[in-house]
């Protein structure tokens, strides 16, 4: 089950980062109509609740990260400036390195106490998996809604 897992993680985090690297600020920024968030923000709740969900206990991401990218936050409501795309796109790769050297017997372990329905790290990490899919595909989404209004201003 661990591979398995590990193997899913890495196709789905390593297609997100090599998307978002080559998107440029204007769109990373640009919060489209119809949406809370840019994906900027994305990015960073993807970072902080992937943390918390794998290494609860033992996170390795600066506390302030919940101030910018917790759920329930967005960009018009941050003090200070966030942590920078490129910066937040490193970190997404160190976790994913953290991620698949997570030993596959961990998987298999009890939850302290349940965390969005799940009971084993396994579980969560599969609802990990799951999350980073249904905001990737935001993340696609908000792109088109942002280049289609580029391209239409131009």
């Amino acid at each position: 089950m661990g591979d398995l897992l590990k193997n899913q993680f890495d196709i789905v985090r390593s297609r997100l980062v090599s998307r978002l690297a080559e998107l440029p600020e204007e769109v990373t920024e640009t919060v489209p109509e119809g949406f809370p968030n840019n994906i900027h923000w994305n990015l960073g709740h993807l970072l902080l609740v992937t943390e918390r969900f794998i290494f609860s206990g033992n996170e390795q991401l600066p506390a302030h990260y919940s101030d910018y990218f917790a759920p329930g936050t967005k960009p018009a409501d941050w003090k200070g400036e966030a942590p920078s795309v490129a910066e937040l796109l490193e970190q997404a790769k160190e976790q994913l390195i953290r991620i698949k050297a997570v030993p596959n017997e961990r998987f298999q372990e009890k939850l302290p106490e349940p965390m969005v329905g799940q009971t084993t790290v396994g579980q969560l990490t599969s609802f990990a998996i799951y999350h980073e899919s249904y905001h990737f595909g935001q993340i696609h989404a908000m792109r088109r809604v942002i280049e289609t209004s580029l391209n239409n201003t131009k």
